[in-house]
């Protein structure tokens, strides 16, 4: 089950944050992607950054429906998770990995799979970067799915999906009922936010992970982070698996 992160140092999640994407990458890369897609981790500049949302139109040339073969569609098989929205408009963040989907065609980004770090949220300026490149991933055609395992603090009361959703299209969705979120972006001609919550002691769900805008795949989050979290330390199991 997910724990409470806050408990120990940046370095810590840092180091667990590798592991995480480490096995994410293992289990997209092992048969959970079509045939025609790959995922690679990739050290950006900051969270989503240059080397990701290079320069280029912001009107993507969109895949036709049904392109991605070996996906789950949408129309006929949609997510578990509740659609929420849906609109036609620190010190160790600079070392920290995002997980790239790629197509084999010519190597084009088609999504990002971020795992939210306290240094994103550790200054308004590293929060506002943050939802700034995720807006603009968004309005590149790239797909998301944010995990933010911390609670929300001063300068992202409602989340950080609320704080992306806001400055996309003015509009707020709030929290769910738990304070920590996994969130999936659509970035279709109609932008769609799937949105859950999680919390110390509960497993991770299943989230959506879009290939176009009509086709998605289940990302494991919970096997994958049980997979991660065999490598963390004793010594900071035991603070991290302590009471409460």
């Amino acid at each position: 089950p997910v724990h409470d992160w806050a408990r120990v140092q940046a370095g810590t999640w840092h180091d667990f944050h590798v592991a995480w994407i480490a096995e994410l990458r293992l289990s997209l890369n092992d048969g959970l992607l079509p045939a025609s897609y790959y995922a690679q981790a990739e050290q950006l500049i900051g969270p989503m950054g240059p080397d990701v949302l290079a320069p280029q139109s912001l009107d993507p040339v969109l895949p036709e429906a049904g392109t991605a073969s070996g996906g789950l569609a949408l129309a006929t098989t949609p997510p578990k998770i509740q659609r929420v929205a849906g609109t036609e408009a620190g010190r160790y963040t600079a070392k920290q990995r995002s997980l790239v989907i790629r197509h084999a065609s010519g190597d084009r980004v088609v999504a990002l799979i971020e795992l939210v770090s306290p240094g994103n949220k550790a200054g308004a300026g590293a929060l506002r970067s943050f939802v700034e490149k995720a807006v603009g991933a968004i309005q590149r055609g790239y797909h998301l799915l944010i995990v933010d395992l911390f609670p929300p603090g001063v300068r992202d009361p409602d989340g950080i999906p609320d704080a992306i959703w806001e400055d996309l299209c003015g509009e707020k969705v709030g929290l769910p009922e738990t304070a920590a979120t996994l969130s999936a972006f659509n970035a279709g001609p109609t932008t769609e936010l799937y949105l859950d919550g999680t919390a110390p002691g509960r497993e991770l769900i299943e989230m959506p992970l879009f290939l176009d805008p009509w086709t998605y795949i289940n990302v494991p989050l919970e096997r994958t982070y049980m997979g991660a979290y065999r490598g963390v330390p004793n010594k900071w199991k035991q603070i991290l698996q302590a009471p409460a």
